[in-house]
């Protein structure tokens, strides 16, 4: 189980290798954010940089932080003419005020939704745009709830160790315009999601994004915790030789007014 991440220390690797999905999805959000020559933009939640790279090949003088230095240093490998930096959502500042701010598969990471609203709008100008998608309400339920089932039998309760924040339209949407924002389009829809290497597919989904879950066990706990998910999760989540995720994703363009 040495591929377990912690919150600031992804494992980079096992994010491009089995997880290109996570950007690959986010290049139709690129099209809600249309950048144009010359813009200023800043991608909060980078990873590994291959979205903020597309960013820069419309023109667009674009910059990318991320919490995790892993990601970071794989940017800079990846997209050595672009500025990345180590930076957290709830507190970054910015030099000058941006045109537009974007954010893809990040903000469900943020329980303090708040703050980085706040930052967010601060680092705009007036009448600048913020384009993000993130998971919404009823995301990777199926999963959340098979890890709960499992973790029971340690006596764990789940509850306390979720790091993730779905929330409804509604509830986002209320918290932008709380903040000064004006909400212009969103939309939560589904998307399944077939997970790389078929039969790993949720083992890896997990040491990925769930690891909080597993922090407390041992490494043979930790496997047998992943197995009671698996069988758990087959008769739903298993297709034809693909695991897929049960994604919803709530996408949101709003402008600084």
């Amino acid at each position: 189980m040495n591929n377990i991440s912690t919150a600031n220390n992804w494992n980079s690797t096992l994010y491009e290798d089995k997880h290109a999905f996570v950007w690959q999805y986010g290049e139709d959000l690129l099209k809600l954010l249309n950048p144009k020559p010359g813009e200023s933009i800043l991608d909060i939640g980078c990873g590994t940089g291959q979205l903020t790279g597309k960013i820069a090949q419309a023109g667009a003088e674009v910059m990318g932080v991320d919490y995790a230095t892993t990601m970071i240093e794989k940017a800079r490998q990846n997209y050595p003419h672009i500025r990345f930096d180590v930076a957290d959502a709830r507190n970054f500042q910015v030099e000058k005020p941006l045109d537009a701010v974007f954010s893809n598969a990040v903000l469900h990471w943020v329980k303090e939704a708040d703050s980085a609203i706040a930052s967010i709008h601060q680092a705009l100008k007036p009448g600048g745009r913020f384009v993000a998608e993130f998971g919404g309400k009823g995301n990777v339920q199926a999963i959340a709830t098979a890890l709960e089932s499992a973790l029971k039998t340690f006596n764990i309760s789940a509850q306390a160790l979720n790091p993730w924040y779905f929330p409804s339209i509604g509830e986002y949407a209320t918290r932008l315009e709380q903040q000064g924002f004006d909400v212009i389009y969103s939309t939560l829809f589904a998307r399944p999601t077939p997970l790389a290497d078929e039969q790993a597919g949720i083992a890896n989904w997990i040491q990925m994004f769930a690891s909080s879950f597993l922090a407390g066990l041992s490494s043979e706990q930790q496997i047998q915790v992943i197995r009671v998910v698996e069988e758990y999760l087959k008769p739903t989540l298993y297709q034809q030789g693909t695991w897929i995720a049960d994604y919803r994703r709530i996408r949101i363009v709003a402008m600084k007014l």
